[in-house]
Formats: structure tokens, C-alpha cells, sequence
């Protein structure tokens, strides 16, 4: 029982360590850093729109468009990485059936790139 207690005693200075790290980074950064606004802080960012505009402005299609391709690409990597690590132990249908989707998944991207869905202008 006390094995137990000491390896769980070193994960307890692990994270005390890790928490007084952080606390003197938090502090270091609030004391170091200056807090006054310039010209480069309240900027327009990288989506083009003034920070401190009206809430309701229009956004581009193509934000969305880019959320939701990078969202179907994040669900096939999902789907992928645990495939890829049952491979050797899947059966006939579980391989080819993973081959369906990602030929499918290629399909719809050479579709897109076709049709320019993915050039920023």
C-alpha cells in the first residue's frame, strides 16, 4: 500500500511543481509586460474586421466555408487514426469499407478544389 502513495506522491510534486511554474509565468507576464493600448493592439485582425465595430457585421461565405472543410477533414483524421491502429486485426469489410469513405472524402475534396471552393481572393 505504500508503494501506491509513493508513486502517487510523485505526481502530486509534479503538479505543484507544474502549478508554481505557471503562477510565476501569470505573475512574470502581468509585471514585465506593458498593459497600455497602441495603434498595433486594437488593429483590425486576421478576419480583416475592426475589433471594436458594430456585432452585426456581415461575415464573408468563405469563413464558413473554410470552419466547415476544416471540420470534414478534422472528422475523416478522427476516424482514421483509430482505423489505422485496429488494421492488421480488421476483416475483409472493415478495410474496404474505410477505403469507401476516404474515397468518397477525396471525391468530395477534388470537387471543391475544381470549383474554386478553396482559393482566397
Amino acid at each position: 500500500m505504500n508503494v501506491i502513495y509513493n508513486e502517487y506522491f510523485v505526481v502530486l510534486i509534479f503538479f505543484t511543481v507544474a502549478l508554481f511554474i505557471s503562477l510565476i509565468i501569470l505573475i512574470l507576464s502581468y509585471v514585465l509586460n506593458s498593459q497600455q493600448s497602441d495603434q498595433e493592439k486594437v488593429s483590425a485582425y486576421e478576419c480583416g474586421f475592426n475589433p471594436f465595430d458594430d456585432a452585426r457585421a456581415t461575415f464573408d461565405v468563405r469563413f464558413y466555408l473554410v470552419a466547415i472543410l476544416f471540420l470534414i477533414f478534422d472528422l475523416e483524421i478522427s476516424f482514421l487514426f483509430p482505423w489505422s491502429l485496429v488494421l492488421g486485426q480488421l476483416p475483409f469489410f472493415g478495410f474496404w469499407s474505410m477505403i469507401f469513405f476516404l474515397a468518397i472524402l477525396t471525391l468530395g475534396f477534388i470537387y471543391e478544389w475544381k470549383k474554386g471552393a478553396l482559393e482566397w481572393e
